[in-house]
């Protein structure tokens, strides 16, 4: 083996060992800082009856269209006055490229 050939064999090993140890020590002060109980993007998360209440006192039922249902005119028509609402009040945004389009308030998170 040549020493080029060497080095690039003791690079790779060492980049792995740091990388390995980095996200070990990352994991490990998520999981005691306690953060890794608060992460609601975890399946097992269930938000508190408190946040579901309000959430449902201020939000209107979401539109879904059912993938079952037979399409017809009736239905094409309500698709699009529940799409066309929904391009309306994106093109109300005064700008799009803000952080206000990301907030927790305009996501339909609930406030902490």
């Amino acid at each position: 083996m040549t020493s080029g050939a060497r080095n690039l064999l003791l690079l790779g090993v060492f980049s792995l060992l740091i990388a390995l140890a980095t996200s070990g020590v990352s994991l490990a002060l998520y999981h005691s800082s306690g953060d890794i109980y608060l992460d609601r993007s975890r399946p097992g998360y269930l938000p508190d009856e408190e946040e579901i209440e309000e959430y449902q006192s201020t939000h209107e039922e979401d539109y879904s269209f059912s993938s079952t249902t037979r399409i017809d005119a009736d239905t094409l028509d309500e698709y699009l006055d529940h799409y066309s609402a929904t391009v309306e009040s994106l093109n109300s945004l005064k700008d799009p490229f803000s952080a206000t389009p990301l907030s927790d308030e305009s996501l339909g998170f609930p406030a902490k």
